[in-house]
């Protein structure tokens, strides 16, 4: 397993981890982000980090037969550890604002399902997610990111997280930004407000 030491130098190599303000697709508002597209577009560094996670994933869920990932952040993580762990691997997009299973993508009954993503704040996109798997009289295994990043007063999940790296990174709503965060110009990487 990767150290956290070796984990953000990965990430601050790649320009993974970004600091600056952010309104995050959460709509809380941040000093620092993580985009780990950026990531992922260096193979052999993220890699290391997606067989760790892997190894974790392994470690706490038993039983998976198929790995949800949401479009866009999670594509690319979830294919790659459903590459490592052998298992199935689709994932679902917004139409009309609303996640989707498309493109012949199905989940049989009584799937144990695990769902992935790049990042969990708040933990929205997951939850949106397990609607999918309700549809479909799946059991929802659990969640896996390679970051999380959420905080008890902002995660929405209420299931176990396994996460390459949990960090603390301070979010605050619109009432509540720092004088010195107020200070530097908003930056909106999200995907979620893409027109």
């Amino acid at each position: 397993m990767l150290s956290l030491k070796k984990s953000l130098n990965i990430l601050k190599k790649t320009d993974a981890l970004l600091e600056g303000h952010f309104v995050l697709s959460s709509g809380l508002h941040s000093s620092k982000y993580i985009q780990c597209a950026k990531l992922l577009s260096f193979p052999d560094l993220a890699d290391k980090i997606c067989k760790s996670l892997a190894n974790k994933i392994k470690k706490n869920f038993k039983k998976i037969d198929l790995i949800l990932a949401p479009a866009m952040g999670g594509v690319i993580i979830g294919y790659e550890i459903g590459k490592i762990l052998k298992k199935e691997t689709i994932f679902c997009e917004r139409v009309n604002g609303k996640f989707t299973l498309r493109r012949g993508f199905s989940i049989k009954k009584g799937a144990r399902v695990l769902i992935i993503e790049d990042v969990i704040t708040t933990g929205k996109s997951s939850l949106e997610c397990v609607k999918l798997l309700k549809k479909s009289n799946a059991k929802l295994v659990g969640f896996a990111s390679i970051i999380d990043r959420s905080t008890k007063k902002s995660l929405k999940i209420k299931n176990k997280i396994v996460s390459h790296l949990k960090i603390d990174v301070p979010s605050y709503n619109l009432k509540n930004i720092p004088k010195s965060l107020k200070s530097i110009p908003i930056t909106t990487p999200g995907s979620r407000f893409i027109k």
